[in-house]
């Protein structure tokens, strides 16, 4: 059930790509080990990693995080309808692919406002056939018209997971607040919220030597502490999941975060350091290393 946002004129698509600004969506393919970026892309990453040398850990833990997050709640609360905005490129787990294999009828919205992303869709909006999977073209900023699009596909009467992953901080809180409160006050009883977030509570210095380096670039970045992370919650109604907002490596672990890519020694040095991100284990992260919080929660 492709969304209107497909039938967009590929030219037009193009127009709207930016190859001279870095976007968070594309920074963080960068991360993955994808190849849906540009340079000014690669260089903010590499800039990111530069100011902190293990930071590629808090993007590999925040998706796998988003893992262990929807396949609780689908395996193990029955929640079989998702919200996931601020998407980012197609990659390897996105969530229909986690929730339609544990139950094939599961479905899935997909929302993001990048023209590289929006290109990409048919690649995220290959569901089974018993699943539904879906795309909506538009800002975290629009909740009015994601709540709209997404109610073509979802049920607003059943629970739905609203997936707000590694988003809000790109978002000034006079907006961030009043854009989960929208959000939220959609949702049934029974749904779930599943958020992670930056924060300087951690390792301070690492994540704002990177903050530095994206804002010089003209991101917004707001880091959080814990309460201001949990006050997405608290002021919602929202019940968290044990154990809470903790760090994001911390959440329900399973020791089944993925294995890094095998690769030659000899054609590993002839890579740059973020060329070699995609081979490294992160299955050796310490405290030290983490500055993403992460939480599900229930709404009553």
């Amino acid at each position: 059930m492709p969304g209107d946002a497909l039938s967009q004129d590929p030219a037009e698509l193009r127009r709207r790509i930016d190859t001279t600004k870095a976007h968070p969506a594309r920074v963080y393919d960068v991360f993955l080990g994808g190849k849906d970026n540009y340079p000014v892309d690669r260089n903010a990453a590499a800039a990111a990693l530069a100011a902190n040398p293990r930071g590629y850990l808090d993007v590999r833990h925040n998706r796998d995080f988003l893992r262990r997050a929807v396949t609780t709640l689908t395996r193990e609360d029955g929640i079989r309808q998702y919200l996931d905005i601020g998407t980012g490129l197609p990659t390897q787990e996105n969530v229909h692919q986690i929730a339609q294999r544990i139950d094939p009828t599961s479905r899935v919205v997909y929302v993001d406002n990048d023209p590289v992303v929006l290109a990409h869709a048919r690649a995220l909006l290959t569901s089974g056939a018993e699943g539904v999977t879906d795309y909506v073209d538009a800002d975290l900023k629009q909740p009015a018209q994601i709540l709209r699009d997404a109610a073509k596909t979802l049920d607003f009467d059943q629970p739905v997971a609203l997936v707000l992953v590694a988003i809000l901080h790109f978002i000034e809180d006079d907006e961030a607040y009043p854009i989960v409160r929208d959000l939220v006050k959609a949702l049934p009883s029974g749904s779930r919220v599943v958020l992670s977030h930056l924060t300087e509570d951690l390792n301070a210095e690492n994540v704002r030597a990177v903050q530095r380096t994206y804002t010089e670039r003209g991101f917004t970045f707001v880091l959080r502490s814990r309460a201001e992370v949990e006050r997405f919650f608290t002021e919602n109604g929202l019940e968290p999941d044990e154990p809470g907002v903790v760090p994001v490596h911390h959440w329900r672990p399973d020791g089944a975060a993925p294995a890094p890519e095998v690769a030659d020694p000899g054609y590993l040095a002839t890579l740059d350091d973020i060329e070699k991100v995609r081979y490294r284990d992160i299955n050796d992260v310490t405290d030290a290393d983490i500055n993403v919080y992460g939480a599900t929660a229930v709404k009553r």
